[in-house]
């Protein structure tokens, strides 16, 4: 809805003024007329007549107000597609990475601004005021509003490919709320990144990033049961998406041939050792460690290093583990990081070390927004407790 609305308004702040006027005039009529039966559509109608309302009736602000560009289209696979239009128009090179990630994950994909100031690890007003600063200069700069041309894309592509893969992150685990994934997120990410595959066939990142993706999201229908978190250790493999397996992989191979190894396609990796092993026992830690080494390397982050200790911890047990965390503790971007305190935790249960373990799942648990993952720390917070006494 936004994507549409912003093609009539060239101005972004408007057009979510003109959105959030839909979602209103929906919420006063629909309990009375009935909900129409293609509610996407109304609502996109209803925001694009607001805006053009707008723009008639104040003319002389509209002229005063600066412009998104919109002369210069470029044809291509993805030029019908709002979306994509607008992830270019926030991912431009004149927006730092930061900001130009926050603000797509802000206005594509409708995340609040408590939802992407999580996934950054960053305080909420920190993150407010950066995505103002950044709408703000998109305007000030009349920062074109289309797909760029194909000379331009090499250079444009890395930083919508971060968005891409932010995005279905926060949906795989939601930051915050009662479900385990936002599964519209998940969906839009793995769109984006086939609009992107057509765009630039021959991309080794673009087919890598999208069969990481593909990969992971196999895993989507046993990942929980009735609300409660299943672990990768409980999931039934066999309901697995063979389909997405084959094509991830496939995706994976293709992108080794054309280039060496970069960040996604060594993550892609490490998921399709995952997608292989017929049984979690079977698991070749070994190479998922190795793996990590690799993507430290290629992508320094204290999130792959605790990855990385986790996957020591199951290799090498978990005193292993343990060793290989207690560093990351002092790390400031981690320092509200619910998975280090999660991670730190099973080591020490499976230790034996109880009341030291109840600690740190307490401490997870008050970092943790999601509800399906609160409760299953509560479960072992509860275990361990009745456990030690």
């Amino acid at each position: 809805m936004l994507a549409a609305t912003v093609r009539v308004t060239r101005d972004l702040d408007l057009a979510e003024e003109c959105v959030q006027d839909a979602y209103a005039q929906a919420l006063r009529t629909w309990p009375a007329d009935g909900v129409p039966s293609r509610p996407g559509a109304w609502l996109t109608t209803v925001a694009r007549n607001r805006a053009l309302d707008v723009l008639r009736r104040e003319s002389a602000l509209r002229r005063a107000l600066p412009l998104l560009v919109t002369e210069e289209r470029v044809a291509g696979p993805g030029e019908d597609d709002d979306r994509l239009r607008l992830v270019f128009t926030c991912c431009h090179p004149a927006l730092s990475r930061e900001a130009q990630v926050a603000l797509t994950l802000r206005l594509v994909c409708g995340l609040s601004t408590t939802e992407v100031a999580r996934a950054f690890l960053v305080p909420e007003p920190t993150m407010a005021a950066r995505i103002t600063r950044a709408k703000r200069k998109i305007s000030a700069a009349r920062i074109p509003y289309r797909v760029p041309s194909p000379d331009e894309l090499p250079e444009r592509v890395g930083a919508v490919l971060e968005v891409v893969h932010l995005v279905f992150t926060t949906g795989h685990t939601a930051p915050v709320g009662p479900h385990l994934v936002r599964q519209d997120l998940v969906d839009g990410a793995v769109d984006l990144a086939r609009m992107l595959r057509l765009l630039l066939p021959h991309d080794a990142e673009v087919a890598a990033l999208l069969a990481l993706m593909l990969l992971i999201d196999a895993r989507r229908d046993t990942r929980s049961f009735e609300g409660r978190l299943l672990l990768l250790s409980e999931q039934d493999r066999s309901r697995w998406d063979a389909g997405q397996i084959r094509e991830g992989t496939s995706l994976l191979t293709a992108a080794l041939r054309r280039r060496a190894p970069t960040r996604y396609a060594v993550e892609a990796a490490i998921a399709a050792v995952h997608a292989e092993a017929p049984s979690w026992e079977a698991t070749d830690w070994p190479q998922i460690v190795a793996l990590y080494d690799v993507l430290l390397r290629l992508w320094p982050s204290p999130v792959v290093a605790l990855n990385r200790a986790v996957a020591l911890g199951l290799r090498d047990g978990p005193a292993a583990g343990l060793a290989a965390l207690t560093p990351l503790l002092d790390s400031p971007e981690l320092a509200t990081y619910a998975y280090l305190s999660a991670a730190r935790a099973d080591f020490l249960r499976r230790l034996g070390r109880l009341p030291a373990a109840a600690d740190a799942y307490a401490e997870a648990m008050a970092l943790c927004g999601n509800d399906a993952e609160r409760s299953f720390l509560a479960g072992r917070l509860a275990e361990v407790t009745a456990s030690g006494s």
